[in-house]
């Protein structure tokens, strides 16, 4: 089976409660590009019909890209979504069509509005951006993708946490 060929790789896949049609791996950012350095844990859920329909990809911890939407993780992408053949293997979506999403960017495709907006009209403050998001949410291993996430978002308190009560309550949302 493909989950077991992406496992025997050089891939880090979790397969929570040895679930085989839902588990994450591990992927890393392609080298020389503006992802290089970053690791993303990626959400994978294969339906019944596997390989004869895509599966569902998407990213746990954030992304800066026209194409992955910021908060679901969800990709868009035509070979998973549309011309996806059983042909195809998960391989294939960890050494060819993630990297070449991240490599090639389509700006006229967008679920990030905001990045592909960025990425048109000034590239450079977009790649800046796009290595933000890597040094907040895809360093240093994070696997989670939340622990990190939280700690990192920017501050919509600046950093006024006084009050005992925000810690007592996860989650909590300061009024």
């Amino acid at each position: 089976m493909d989950v077991m060929k992406l496992m025997m790789s050089d891939y880090v896949v979790e397969t929570p409660n040895d679930r085989l049609n839902e588990f994450s791996v591990e992927f890393h950012g392609p080298k020389e590009s503006v992802y290089e350095g970053g690791v993303w844990k990626v959400r994978v859920e294969l339906p019944d019909a596997y390989p004869y329909k895509s599966p569902s990809i998407g990213f746990v911890n954030k992304i800066f890209h026209p194409n992955v939407d910021e908060l679901s993780g969800s990709v868009c992408l035509d070979v998973i979504n549309q011309a996806w053949s059983p042909m195809f293997d998960l391989l294939n979506i960890f050494e060819v069509f993630l990297p070449q999403l991240l490599l090639y960017p389509n700006p006229s495709d967008p679920l990030n509005g905001d990045a592909a907006s960025l990425m048109m009209k000034d590239k450079q403050q977009y790649e800046e951006k796009v290595k933000e998001y890597c040094e907040r949410y895809a360093k240093n291993n994070n696997k989670s993708g939340g622990e990190e996430e939280e700690s990192a978002e920017e501050d919509i308190s600046d950093g006024q946490y006084t009050s005992s009560d925000d810690d007592e309550i996860p989650g909590h949302a300061d009024l």
